[in-house]
């Protein structure tokens, strides 16, 4: 893989897919930041402190990480929130909340990171979806429709910016291992593996290592695309 050394932010870097990501693209040689409530990113990252909800803490992130890296050239939206409840039980609050951190969120960091990558002619946007962005979850209207969002962003963002060397992707993880899945009852899991073909959840490096490829030099003509790390779960979705 020809790999050019970029400037990286991932948000929500500081646990579980998000830390996997950042500790990728360190491996590759990147300079990585990652923003982050609370805690930290992977060792050798930037941790700078962000929340997607409030454009101005991520404009003072990003000013943070030009400061000291240089313009961000990768950016990957990953920060996220459940809050599952079934459609007659969920509150305005419940589906407001979800949608802004999980789209909103995503579109107020890429609107700061194009300012920098369109002077540069160069950029790479992430979007983290999920399966269920495709394939739906009951108990997860707010999650679903959130996650669908993201690829009418990545999609028209690829028709406005395209043509400046700058491509916009989704990926849509399965059920990963992670502390979400970990904490489910055995029984659950077995269910939940049983739907799966390849019989497995995804290991988190094998969702970052998609992400640092659509990054890489050799990704430059693929853009607008979903790309599913879900083991055969959502095919055809």
């Amino acid at each position: 893989m020809t790999t050019t050394p970029r400037t990286v932010l991932i948000t929500g870097g500081n646990r579980g897919i998000g830390f996997a990501i950042a500790e990728a693209f360190l491996a590759e040689g990147h300079r990585v930041a990652v923003t982050a409530r609370s805690g930290e990113g992977p060792e050798g990252s930037l941790t700078v402190r962000a929340d997607v909800t409030d454009a101005a803490s991520i404009d003072a992130a990003f000013t943070e990480v030009e400061q000291k890296f240089g313009p961000v050239e990768v950016v990957v939206a990953n920060a996220g929130v459940t809050r599952d409840t079934l459609l007659l039980r969920m509150s305005e609050d419940d589906f407001t909340d979800v949608v802004d951190t999980n789209l909103s969120g995503a579109f107020r960091v890429v609107k700061r990171a194009a300012k920098g990558m369109l002077k540069a002619k160069f950029g790479r946007v992430v979007l983290v979806s999920s399966v269920v962005g495709l394939y739906g979850s009951a108990g997860q209207i707010n999650y679903s429709a959130s996650k669908s969002g993201l690829i009418g962003i990545a999609r028209s963002l690829t028709r406005e910016l395209g043509s400046r060397g700058i491509t916009a992707n989704v990926v849509a993880p399965g059920f990963i291992e992670t502390e979400m899945t970990a904490v489910l009852p055995e029984a659950t899991q077995a269910e939940y593996k049983r739907n799966i073909p390849a019989g497995r959840f995804a290991r988190p490096e094998e969702v970052a290592k998609a992400i640092t490829w659509l990054a890489s030099d050799d990704a430059a003509y693929i853009s607008g695309a979903v790309i599913p790390v879900d083991g055969g779960l959502g095919m055809g979705h």
